[in-house]
């Protein structure tokens, strides 16, 4: 064998070697718990074949406690680029099986490089994260590293996708990398995200709780809002990745590409003329007035089991992506609150940093009341979700369907609020607030000064058809131009569509700043 052959199967030999990680044992083990390796992962994200890796013979540096003695190629970590669907991604995947997946100064560093990479060349970055956390035998270079992630997730910020996949433990500081990306997706049963564990909280202010309690992936779905996406399988997960990509450009200076559909831009359905009850006060489902508008009533919803009086997310109006924002009637009334502001507000913000047309459906009564709303800071929460859509600049179509009162009027993209244009049903009742509430306020002496209980009501059902026939209806919003137009609603899909294309080369810049300074 010939020093040039003798190299090359020693290169093979050592990339076969990279390539089992911890070892067969610790791959074992990993399966075990129901969960596949760094490598397996990339493999079922990325197109067959098109996984570009680096560093793959990376070792780290530290010789502390005897970690001059354990070195493994990679260092526990996979980093590279790839296609999904034929379009450029950078992917980065924890490696548990070595050294738990803990993150040293030179794994942050081939993380680093492939961010870098990411933003350099204008493609989404995908990080998939499994770890024990920082390397503790590296003291503050681990935590040097970390920072150095935080930042890059920071700059990259609104200028090229950035998902999080939670594939397994990701605690302690850790949490942050993926708290500042676009969007995280968990995995139920085998991934969490917590600060501190379970027994540090025990430790010091004697709780008793499980990971799963604390910081497992239906409780950030449903209670903290940190997960965007839950998924039951890891399969599940990256399918899930895969797809909220379709709706996604590759940076902020591109648009989201056109998919082919055979459903017709000018499609009616008859169902939505008579969708909205009689009675004001009935719920009826938002999801299905979402289905019946969208190509092939196909909606990617984002935080699904949080906030559930708001729905927020993706779908193609023929063929374009949109992002979609509606009230949610049979929960809460559909009325705002703190978490519905938030996971509104965080998602027009995505949707008009990335060029993506923002669709809002209004059936909104107004804020949710009381003591723990206003303690905690509903004003300045609902205040976020008003700013998302005043300073958004892409296309904005909002369709009134029935309730429209008081500020959440305003929040809910209104015309003064650079709506580009608003449509309303006929059911729309556009007012500071419902019938009832105003007669109570506006004649409340001339019903207590009524001689008898049937007087007093006399006068407020007066009063109440007075009122409503000024504000229970569309038209003199529509008389002052602050409604662009009343549509049936069997031609929703159809109106909304042709909006979007008539709007489609909008150009509209904000004011030169630094930056803004969003009510946080």
């Amino acid at each position: 064998m010939s020093i040039q052959q003798e190299n090359i199967s020693k290169l093979v030999e050592r990339r076969a070697k990279a390539r089992l990680g911890g070892g067969e044992k610790r791959i074992e083990a990993q399966h075990q718990k129901g969960k596949y390796t760094a490598r397996e992962r990339i493999a079922m994200l990325l197109d067959e074949g098109s996984f570009e890796e680096y560093d793959m013979f990376v070792q780290h540096r530290c010789t502390n406690f005897g970690m001059d003695k354990q070195h493994f190629d990679g260092d526990g970590v996979v980093t590279g680029c790839g296609t999904i669907g034929g379009r450029l991604v950078y992917v980065f995947a924890q490696d548990f099986t070595v050294t738990g997946g803990s993150l040293s100064k030179t794994m942050s560093e081939k993380i680093c490089k492939v961010m870098d990479m990411a933003v350099r060349n204008g493609a989404p970055c995908i990080g998939l994260n499994d770890s024990g956390g920082a390397r503790i035998q590296e003291g503050i270079d681990a935590l040097a590293g970390y920072a150095e992630i935080f930042e890059r997730n920071i700059l990259a910020s609104g200028v090229i996708p950035q998902i999080s996949g939670i594939f397994g433990p990701c605690a302690g500081g850790a949490v942050y990398s993926p708290a500042l990306t676009d969007f995280t997706l968990m995995v139920k049963n085998t991934s969490y995200m917590f600060l501190t564990g379970p027994a540090v909280v025990k430790s010091v202010i004697g709780e008793e709780v499980t990971q799963e309690e604390l910081g497992g992936a239906s409780v950030h779905a449903t209670k903290s809002g940190v997960a965007h996406f839950a998924a039951d399988s890891e399969e599940e997960g990256i399918a899930t990745i895969k797809a909220l990509l379709s709706f996604l450009p590759q940076n902020n200076t591109e648009e989201a590409p056109r998919v082919p559909t055979n459903d017709p831009y000018n499609r009616v359905d008859d169902a939505l003329n008579s969708i909205i009850p009689d009675n004001p006060n009935k719920p009826y489902d938002m999801y299905a007035v979402i289905g019946s508008i969208v190509d092939d009533g196909a909606f990617l919803e984002v935080h699904k089991g949080f906030a559930k009086n708001i729905i927020v997310g993706f779908a193609h109006m023929n063929g374009r992506s949109v992002g979609i924002v509606a009230n949610q009637p049979s929960m809460l009334a559909g009325a705002l609150d703190i978490n519905a502001s938030r996971k509104g507000a965080r998602f027009v913000r995505f949707c008009d940093a990335f060029n993506i047309p923002i669709v809002t459906l209004v059936d909104v009564p107004g804020f949710l009341c009381g003591t723990h709303q206003e303690y905690g800071a509903i004003i300045s929460n609902g205040a976020k979700l008003l700013y998302a859509y005043g300073e958004a600049t892409v296309p904005k179509v909002t369709v009134t369907l029935r309730k429209s009162y008081g500020g959440a009027h305003i929040v809910m993209s209104c015309k003064q609020l650079r709506g580009d244009i608003n449509y309303a049903w006929p059911s729309a009742n556009i007012a500071v607030m419902g019938a009832d509430g105003a007669v109570n306020v506006l004649y409340a002496k001339d019903m207590k000064a009524a001689e008898t209980p049937d007087e007093a009501k006399a006068i407020f059902e007066a009063k109440k058809k007075e009122y409503e026939d000024l504000f229970s209806n569309p038209y003199q919003a529509a008389q002052k131009g602050y409604i662009d137009d009343v549509i049936e609603p069997r031609n929703t899909r159809f109106r909304v569509i042709r909006a979007l294309e008539q709007l489609s080369a909008k150009k509209l810049d904000l004011p030169a700043k630094k930056h803004d300074n969003l009510p946080l």
